[in-house]
């Protein structure tokens, strides 16, 4: 993969991810890395400083109107490469929402970042997704001909729900799915792979203590599943080792 895009990138799984692209013996030629507070992202500059392949922008995932900027930034560095992989990591989960805590803002702030932004991200980064397949028509589906990796998460399976509440984590992240596999149908003709992954319980600020995986144990998997995706797992809701979870 010539090119990466990771959203929410100065910390927890997404700055894992970066952090842990740089360390392998072939790194991505172009590996973008956001946040929304550049300047406050101290470790993530410090990975910058050391390899020149990485590059932080700044990006609001809910401030829509930013998207075209973000996306010649890229396109001035990718040129005619195109992106071969956007990782829409950037998400959020409102606390104490059982049903008798659950507000308006809550739903409405989970919706808008956990399931629009990733939409509308997609739809602005389409061009270059789009010319990075083309570059490799010739080959079969796979994340280094264009990809597109959802962050869902097992929370957001209807099937699997057994507890209740979260509504806003829960609801948004089932959106997701559905816009998961709405994408991969509209993308398939373009050889474009649309996944939503589960990343596991990660020891992450929103993940907290208790989650049963480290930062690097899930990166490292969801990074050797990407390699492994092609055509039958667009448009599926798997786990970051690769198995599939039910919706």
């Amino acid at each position: 993969m010539k090119s990466i895009l990771v959203t929410g990138s100065n910390r927890g799984i997404g700055f894992g991810l970066v952090k842990y692209l740089t360390l392998q013996p072939i790194s991505p030629q172009f590996l973008f890395a956001t946040c929304r507070h550049p300047t406050k992202a101290e470790a993530l500059q410090e990975i910058a400083e050391k390899h020149k392949n990485v590059h932080i922008l700044q990006l609001d995932v809910t401030d829509f109107e930013s998207f075209g900027s973000v996306v010649k930034n890229v396109e001035s560095i990718v040129q005619d490469e195109g992106l071969n992989l956007l990782f829409n990591n950037a998400g959020i989960s409102p606390k104490f929402t059982r049903i008798n805590l659950v507000k308006v803002e809550q739903m409405t702030s989970g919706f808008m970042t956990n399931a629009l932004a990733p939409l509308m991200l997609t739809k602005a980064f389409l061009p270059l997704l789009k010319k990075a397949a083309q570059n490799k028509s010739s080959e079969s589906f796979s994340a280094s001909r264009a990809a597109v990796i959802n962050f869902s998460s097992i929370l957001g399976s209807i099937a699997e729900n057994s507890s209740g509440g979260l509504y806003p984590y829960r609801a948004s992240k089932a959106a997701l799915n559905a816009i998961t596999r709405s994408m991969s149908v509209d993308l398939k003709s373009d050889g474009i792979i649309v996944t939503s992954m589960h990343p596991g319980w990660v020891k992450t600020e929103m993940g907290g203590r208790n989650a049963t995986m480290t930062v690097e144990e899930s990166v490292s998997n969801i990074i050797r599943t990407v390699l492994s995706l092609s055509e039958k797992h667009s448009g599926k809701f798997i786990q970051y080792d690769g198995k599939e979870v039910p919706w």
